[in-house]
């Protein structure tokens, strides 16, 4: 697993250091009382240690704003967040602001098809195309075998962050377009072969929830969850933020050094994947769900349930093993777990001998951690608005310590920040050595108007290159955020430079001519180690339209 320290977007590859859960005091950030709670749980985390924790990571990591809760035995211990929703604006962070969850919502998509599978709408083990009779994946036997379940699990042969341009940074594709260009998504593996994030087939299963429920993704969601729990700040998207939300704002390093806002975006069309907006307060109400095996009081005070038993013990099984990687740095060693695996919709492990359950999410400018630790009936969840999964890995661990070893005595802020200067490290040196090979004195084999042109790929459809005043423009035509500058790098190859800095996605682009001194296609790569996966652009093969 790879620790990015400021492009930790849509996948739990955030987390490298594979932290538990922990506790926290009966009290609020803000000093107001908590629901009660035991006295040993409230002692075993000071409500100032904590603030401090958070404090230290917030300036280590540059993080405008913190929101953390954390539950115990069925009751919230704490609420509470830190810092402000946006840089140059004095709104508070609290336990209500509203974050991007991102893909901290794919343990909903899960929860939704266990509903319908436990009312007998559908099973896990059916074939999606006998719910999605479009569905296609690239080779005839996957589409045949792939099975509801493997919509979830992330084994399905695709590589990592396979179609997300379809969608990332922001697209007009509708989720059934998504869903039927997948057909055209290459493999980079066999079926069921190995462990791969990806996020479009949570696209598909929320299409098959909408098929199958009959309703609006949107609505089951709301009807299903949002009402039932309490979760009255949650909204399915941002399409959905009302006036008056108390939104937090993401910011990014734009050109990985200077801290600022990020674009707006809302994933209308892969919304099962990550496009949940909540807050604490409402997230401690789904942990404590989670912790009580799917059941919770409604406003009658009657008991009811999500889901059954058995159907939790599937999400929380591992479907799709992992390997261990070694820690990035020395000081990350306690966190190594004894295994590591993807169930549906929540990645397991362990943390100093406890199972965790777990997931991680990453938006524009906004990442989160969402941790339960069922034999401890322990939660905790850290929303932040920066792309640096450093903070919320370190203050989980933290609290985790509280709870499981109190006597530890590792100072995560200080090993994350490690990681992530180390892979900040890695990441210069490999510019450094294109830079060395670059020959820069070389020139073009055709005139600038000879690359211009409409390119079509057979997965994301078309991207056009214009001359324009001497320059070449580039511009995905579905995605709006993707424009840039064609900037020659060497022969024929260029670096696409996008006008939004804070996406952190410049690219390589390189044209192949045929014998006639004509495009053939052309190829593109991440510019950066640092850049996110999710900007997939070595799937493409770009061929000009004739």
């Amino acid at each position: 697993m790879v620790l990015r320290p400021s492009t930790l977007r849509l996948s739990c590859l955030l987390a490298l250091g594979f932290g538990v859960l922990a506790h926290a005091p009966a009290w609020s950030a803000d000093g107001t009382a908590a629901p009660a709670a035991t006295a040993q749980t409230a002692a075993a985390l000071d409500p100032a240690q904590l603030g401090a924790w958070v404090e230290a990571a917030r300036e280590r990591f540059e993080v405008p704003g913190i929101a953390v809760a954390v539950v115990k035995d069925g009751q919230v211990v704490f609420e509470g967040g830190w810092g402000v929703r946006e840089l140059g604006r004095p709104d508070p962070v609290d336990a209500h602001t509203l974050f991007a969850i991102a893909s901290n919502t794919k343990a909903f998509t899960a929860a939704s098809l266990a509903m319908l599978a436990d009312e007998g709408r559908l099973k896990l083990e059916d074939r999606v195309i006998d719910h999605l009779p479009e569905f296609r994946m690239a080779d005839p036997y996957v589409t045949a075998e792939m099975r509801v379940r493997d919509l979830l699990t992330h084994r399905s042969g695709l590589g990592l962050g396979a179609g997300d341009l379809l969608f990332w940074p922001g697209s007009d594709y509708s989720t059934e377009e998504v869903v039927r260009r997948l057909k055209d998504v290459p493999l980079k593996s066999s079926f069921r072969e190995r462990y791969a994030y990806d996020n479009i087939l949570y696209a598909a299963a929320t299409l098959l929830i909408e098929r199958v429920s009959g309703q609006r993704y949107a609505d089951f969601l709301q009807q299903r969850f949002f009402d039932p729990l309490g979760m009255a700040e949650t909204r399915f998207n941002a399409d959905a933020l009302r006036p008056g939300d108390r939104v937090a704002t993401g910011h990014a390093k734009a050109d990985f050094t200077t801290l600022r806002p990020t674009f707006p975006l809302t994933w209308h069309n892969a919304a099962g994947a990550g496009g949940i907006y909540s807050s604490v307060h409402d997230m401690a109400r789904w942990m404590n769900a989670q912790l009580a095996g799917g059941v919770y009081t409604d406003a009658e005070g009657r008991q009811q349930r999500l889901f059954s038993p058995q159907r939790q013990k599937h999400m929380w099984t591992v479907h799709s093993p992992m390997p261990i990687p070694e820690p990035a740095v020395p000081e990350l060693a306690a966190s190594r777990p004894d295994f590591l695996g993807y169930g549906e919709g929540w990645m397991l492990s362990t943390y100093r001998g406890e199972k965790l359950v777990w997931h991680t999410g990453g938006w524009p400018g906004m990442v989160s951690r969402v941790t339960l630790v069922p034999g401890r009936n322990l939660g905790v969840v850290v929303l932040t608005n920066q792309e640096a999964g450093g903070a919320f890995n370190a203050i989980t661990l933290h609290v985790l310590d509280a709870f499981l070893q109190p006597a530890a005595r590792v100072d995560w802020v200080a090993a994350y920040a490690a990681a992530a200067e180390k892979s900040k490290a890695r990441a210069d040196e490999a510019w450094a050595r294109r830079v060395a090979a670059r020959d820069a004195r070389s020139r073009p084999s055709l005139p600038l108007s000879g690359y211009a042109a409409t390119y079509r790929d057979a997965w994301y459809g078309d991207v056009e290159v214009k001359q324009e005043n001497g320059r070449l423009l580039m511009r995905f035509t579905r995605s709006p955020l993707l424009v840039g500058e064609l900037q020659h790098w060497q022969h024929d190859t260029f670096l696409v430079k996008w006008r939004e800095r804070t996406l952190n996605g410049d690219a390589f682009v390189t044209f192949h001519l045929d014998a006639d001194g004509k495009v053939r296609e052309a190829r593109m790569e991440a510019a950066s180690e640092l850049t996110d996966f999710s900007f997939d652009f070595q799937d493409l093969v770009l061929r000009p339209v004739r």
